[in-house]
């Protein structure tokens, strides 16, 4: 079984959460509303964003986060959400593209020094993203992590921002549409992609023979196959959005030069 517990400090987690997220909308909506003047901004990025903030919700907030306390098959679907689904989501998005056009000229110029920062580029290079990514799930499922979280407010909220942040960083580096001063090839993002879709599935294999401490038999073959089958969803609109960008890239370079 599951580790399960309930308290006050849940609450106050899922408050914690809920203002992040509102934060996220109202910043964006505010965005939207100080670019107003800058020309049409394309509505599905938009939709997109909100679909991200729709995701990361549904797995902190609400039924299913007080499932995932007590049951692995929920704590996958809460995975998949969270550090896959959200973070595509949110990167297509394009937030950074849209606070470059609502800044005022100073704001902007201290966002784009930002990005292109030493600490940035270390983070946001695609081999480094990819092993905060995949690393850290091989930790939280490889440790005594997973029963860490459920036991305690402050590492349960961490593993989520982790989880959540690192998945945003990887899903940037790969198939990223926002500004990008240190992008990686196409190849070797590419070699990235496969590399973390590998690791992904080998972890759900291993999952469902030898789960975290305390979970059941049934629970983890019935979890890895959520994370397995379901990632390998995710994963597929990752490899639509990258292949779509090489194409668009490749358009680019043999495109006639104007007369």
């Amino acid at each position: 079984m599951s580790p399960h517990h309930g308290g006050p400090d849940w609450a106050a987690v899922e408050a914690a959460a809920g203002l992040v997220l509102v934060a996220g909308a109202a910043g964006y909506a505010a965005a939207l509303w100080a670019a107003r003047h800058r020309g049409p901004w394309p509505g599905g990025r938009t939709v997109l964003w909100f679909a991200g903030l729709g995701c990361a919700g549904a797995s902190l907030l609400g039924p299913l986060a007080a499932a995932a306390h007590g049951s692995f098959v929920a704590h996958m679907v809460v995975h998949l959400l969270l550090g896959m689904a959200a973070p595509l989501l949110l990167v297509l998005g394009a937030p950074v593209t849209l606070a470059l056009r609502a800044l005022p000229v100073a704001g902007a110029r201290s966002l784009s020094r930002l990005l292109r920062s030493r600490p940035v580029r270390v983070v946001s290079h695609p081999v480094v993203a990819g092993t905060l990514n995949a690393g850290g799930l091989w930790v939280l499922y490889g440790t005594g992590l997973y029963a860490a979280m459920h036991s305690s407010a402050p590492v349960h909220a961490a593993v989520h921002a982790h989880v959540l942040l690192a998945g945003y960083l990887f899903t940037a580096a790969v198939v990223g549409v926002d500004p990008d001063p240190h992008r990686g090839s196409l190849r070797l993002r590419a070699a990235v992609l496969v590399g973390f879709l590998t690791v992904h599935a080998v972890l759900a294999k291993r999952l469902s023979g030898d789960p975290p401490a305390g979970v059941g038999t049934a629970d983890a073959q019935l979890g890895s196959r959520i994370m397995y089958y379901g990632g390998d969803a995710v994963d597929v609109a990752l490899l639509v959005v990258f292949f779509a960008q090489w194409y668009a890239a490749g358009r680019t370079r043999t495109a006639p030069a104007a007369v």
